[in-house]
């Protein structure tokens, strides 16, 4: 476990749940935390919210515009691999982000903290133990599954020139994310499991929940 600046210790009690899209890892870590009393990171909501200011100061910084590429030059222009990599390039600059947060929460006990950006590579360094992380990863016909019946992933939501071409590149892109945190993970030792729809949230939420049982309280009564 690396010396990382941590003032509360709230990062070396953190319980990290990381993976790729369309897991289910925002509603398994709400359910792990509301059944033993706990407070929950999202990734995706800070991301999307908190976060954007730092990615324009890391872009003018950088010498690119202050403003990030739009949809087409986002999901028409380059092919997977690229998008891949422009992802994965930029989750160490947003782990820190993400660490800064959750260095100002004060908490004697467990939290937990989910989302894509959480890599098994950024985490290892803070935990004690590999069984302080989860990875979720969906099956590819679960994956699929999701991309029929979950209406933000239908589709691209800006308009595009080519609206199937970009959702293919926006598809196989995720996979590629998935297949990556995968491989980091099963290399440093964090539990991987897998979902593929036979099993509702509930269960896969108890699955985790033993995976972190070491370091939860004991479940918040019922009722």
């Amino acid at each position: 476990m690396a010396d990382i600046w941590d003032p509360h210790g709230s990062l070396r009690r953190m319980l990290w749940i990381g993976g790729a899209q369309w897991a289910g890892k925002t509603t398994v870590s709400d359910l792990v935390a509301d059944r033993h009393g706990l407070a929950a990171y999202h990734y995706d909501y800070h991301a999307s919210r908190g976060h954007q200011d730092r990615w324009v100061a890391r872009r003018i910084a950088q010498g690119e515009p202050a403003v990030g590429p739009d949809a087409e030059e986002l999901w028409v222009n380059h092919d997977p691999a690229t998008l891949a990599a422009q992802v994965l390039a930029g989750f160490p600059a947003t782990f820190e982000w993400v660490l800064d947060d959750l260095r100002a929460w004060f908490t004697a006990r467990p939290a937990i903290a989910e989302g894509w950006g959480l890599r098994p590579e950024l985490v290892a360094p803070l935990i004690d133990s590999p069984r302080r992380m989860v990875v979720l990863v969906p099956t590819e016909e679960f994956r699929r599954h999701q991309l029929r019946t979950v209406p933000r992933a239908l589709a691209v939501e800006a308009p595009v020139s080519d609206p199937a071409l970009a959702q293919a590149n926006r598809i196989e892109r995720d996979r590629l994310i998935a297949d990556d945190v995968v491989r980091n993970a099963r290399r440093l030792s964090v539990r991987v499991i897998e979902v593929d729809g036979t099993r509702d949230a509930t269960a896969v939420a108890a699955e985790v929940a033993d995976v972190f049982a070491p370091w939860l309280p004991a479940p918040s009564p019922v009722g």
